[in-house]
């Protein structure tokens, strides 16, 4: 995959770079701002058992 994304991207490699590490910036931000708030009303974590 970080194959693929390397020779998909256009530029030369100090533009790759930088452009790898915005797309990896905008993939952590859209996890937490859409798909981890969306899962977390399935997820077990408030169910405490210890007393």
């Amino acid at each position: 995959m970080y194959g693929w994304l390397w020779r998909a991207l256009p530029g030369p490699a100090w533009l790759r770079v930088v452009e790898l590490a915005v797309l990896a910036v905008a993939v952590v931000a859209a996890c937490f701002l859409w798909v981890f708030p969306a899962i977390a009303p399935h997820l077990p974590f408030n169910e405490i058992t210890v007393e």
